[in-house]
């Protein structure tokens, strides 16, 4: 999650029983207030985007353009790595990621054609969600890299990446929406990446973007439908926060990711820190996987882009082309899932852990497994 100059090595502890979808009731959360505190963006836009979101823009595939957009499973985006060709992993280099997306837009660079083997887009109540399988290498993530995950925050809380936002129009399909909490994870084989679009007293924002979880990887922080060789739009009911596990007694048990580091303070002083405990067993899983429905299954997205050209910038003459049928509805598993990946990151999350450990305290009673 946040990039810095002291890197520690996560260790997850035995893993937990399996929760089942089926065995647990959906998630109650109250009414989806899109105007709540923490849904719209204070954050600055970062001086390599454009001032909004933008269809049409010149194809520069050695842009540094930070923003990123989460429409449609055809218009959507991701944060790669800057240089080409890269070399190193994405726990590495989160600070200075920059934006791809499956269309001309945003002055950012564009994921070629060939890159993508399945994309899930779902919308819910509280978030719009993208769930990507596919060969990113071809977007210059390091071949077998485990990955990293991109979040507003980051070390100086300037965003991972430095200057990063994330746009969606899905309230109305038009009007582009800055928004302040956001999660991507990306490895070299998945994407996934999670824009909260509204919030309750129950799941506010920070809570449902969680941003403290960064090895767990896509399907326990963003569960959903990970199966490859499909492409489908799905409406979905919110998952349980991640990391959130409702007891029998009425409680809440919060898994803490552990890890510890160190990070300079005022002064120059060089201070220790800890998170989670040595001690805890990690849950194998979400506690939940939401249902979908009102699913519409296309056969492929594309851009007409066949490759990467790091020296070449030209207009756009591109259209995306989708080819749609009606798919199935009310499917409460959501099918298939890929290999979980557990994802690298960068380490010292000194400036933020300790503010979003006391604002997590207020939504669950903070019990370790």
């Amino acid at each position: 999650m946040i990039a810095s100059a002291s890197k520690i090595a996560v260790g997850l502890i035995a893993l937990a029983g399996l929760v089942e979808a089926q065995s647990v009731p959906r998630f109650v959360y109250g009414t989806p207030n899109p105007n709540a505190p923490g849904v719209k963006s204070r954050n600055k836009n970062g001086a390599t985007n454009p001032k909004s979101a933008q269809l049409n823009t010149p194809i520069n595939q050695t842009s540094v353009s930070r923003l990123a957009s989460i429409n449609s499973i055809d218009d959507w985006c991701t944060f790669g790595p800057e240089p080409v060709p890269n070399t190193q992993q994405m726990g590495d280099i989160e600070q200075t990621t920059v934006a791809y997306c499956t269309k001309a837009r945003n002055n950012a660079r564009v994921i070629p054609d060939g890159t993508l083997t399945a994309v899930h887009f779902v919308k819910t109540p509280l978030y719009v969600q993208v769930m990507a399988l596919g060969d990113f290498t071809k977007i210059n993530m390091a071949p077998g890299d485990l990955g990293g995950e991109l979040d507003p925050h980051g070390a100086t809380n300037m965003g991972n990446p430095v200057g990063g936002n994330v746009t969606s129009n899905v309230a109305d399909g038009k009007t582009d929406v800055f928004y302040q909490e956001w999660m991507n994870y990306i490895s070299s084989s998945q994407v996934c990446f999670r824009v909260c679009i509204a919030g309750t007293d129950i799941a506010p924002t920070p809570l449902e973007c969680q941003h403290q979880l960064d090895t767990m990887g896509c399907n326990w922080v963003m569960p959903g439908n990970y199966a490859d060789n499909s492409f489908d739009t799905c409406d979905g009911d919110a998952a349980y926060p991640p990391g959130l596990y409702p007891q029998p007694d009425g409680s809440t048990s919060t898994f803490q990711q552990f890890f510890t580091g160190t990070y300079v303070g005022a002064g120059g002083s060089v201070i220790s820190y800890t998170n989670g405990s040595p001690t805890q067993t990690t849950p194998q899983s979400a506690y939940s996987l939401p249902s979908t429905s009102n699913c519409v299954t296309t056969s492929s997205i594309s851009n007409g882009i066949k490759a990467i050209m790091p020296t070449t910038t030209m207009s756009t003459a591109v259209s995306s082309s989708t080819s749609s049928s009606s798919g199935s509805s009310n499917n409460n598993s959501s099918g298939g899932s890929s290999s979980s990946s557990s994802f690298n990151s960068g380490a010292s999350r000194a400036t933020v852990a300790a503010s979003f450990v006391a604002a997590i305290g207020l939504f669950s009673a903070a019990l370790m497994f």
